[in-house]
């Protein structure tokens, strides 16, 4: 990056803006799609768990970016976990302390952080060859494209199995029960969030011009 170049100039946008469409961890690269499937059951550990990695890969990038010259190429890889353990720990600490509900839902998956695709895979094809700040921005952008797919399916699954949106009844307010519709038990299952996200990938591809024509 040019030293004279604008924090937030349009190829440092490109890093915030193409992992939520064109270049979505989930629905393009086909990444972090087991945790997907298993903590979006209900929206609220669907939030904290993209929250969680948000702040994971932003601080990993960055920290691996700024020591990139100083890692031996034959250790970067322990380096890079090192790091990104580091943070899953403090992490993980955190949400013991102050959520520790919503900790017992996310259960182990919490800890996975480590082996998610999306963290090591910016880290080792971006962090290690960036500035911090651009390594910054990509890690804000992949890790909100995969925390808005886990949002969206977390929504609709919620909704649609339970009948709530953070445990509050929606449908019931809305009258729908009244008009016959019951609670699909089927949507809290983990095949059903396989189908979202095929959907949702349909959808994408079906509507985005780059992504069409690529295909």
């Amino acid at each position: 990056m040019n030293d004279r170049e604008p924090l937030f100039s349009s190829k440092n946008m490109k890093l915030l803006t193409n992992p939520l469409n064109i270049d979505n961890p989930i629905t393009v690269q086909v990444l972090g799609v087991c945790s997907a499937l298993a903590i979006t059951v209900k929206l609220e550990p669907s939030v904290v768990m993209a929250i969680s990695v948000v702040v994971v890969l932003a601080v990993s990038n960055v920290v691996i970016s700024a020591l990139r010259k100083m890692i031996p190429p034959r250790i970067r890889i322990i380096v890079q976990l090192t790091v990104i353990a580091t943070m899953v720990i403090l992490v993980d600490q955190v949400l013991k302390a102050f959520a520790y509900d919503v900790s017992k839902q996310l259960s182990v998956f919490v800890g996975l952080i480590i082996t998610n695709c999306i963290i090591m895979g910016r880290l080792e094809a971006f962090a290690m060859g960036n500035r911090p700040w651009p390594a910054f921005l990509d890690g804000i952008g992949n890790s909100a494209g995969y925390g808005l797919i886990l949002v969206i399916v977390g929504l609709l699954r919620e909704l649609l199995g339970s009948g709530e949106i953070w445990g509050y009844p929606i449908l019931e307010k809305l009258g729908v029960y009244n008009i016959g519709y019951e609670n699909n038990g089927l949507m809290i299952l983990p095949p059903m969030a396989l189908i979202i996200i095929g959907v949702i990938i349909w959808v994408q591809r079906s509507r985005t011009k780059e992504l069409i024509e690529e295909s």
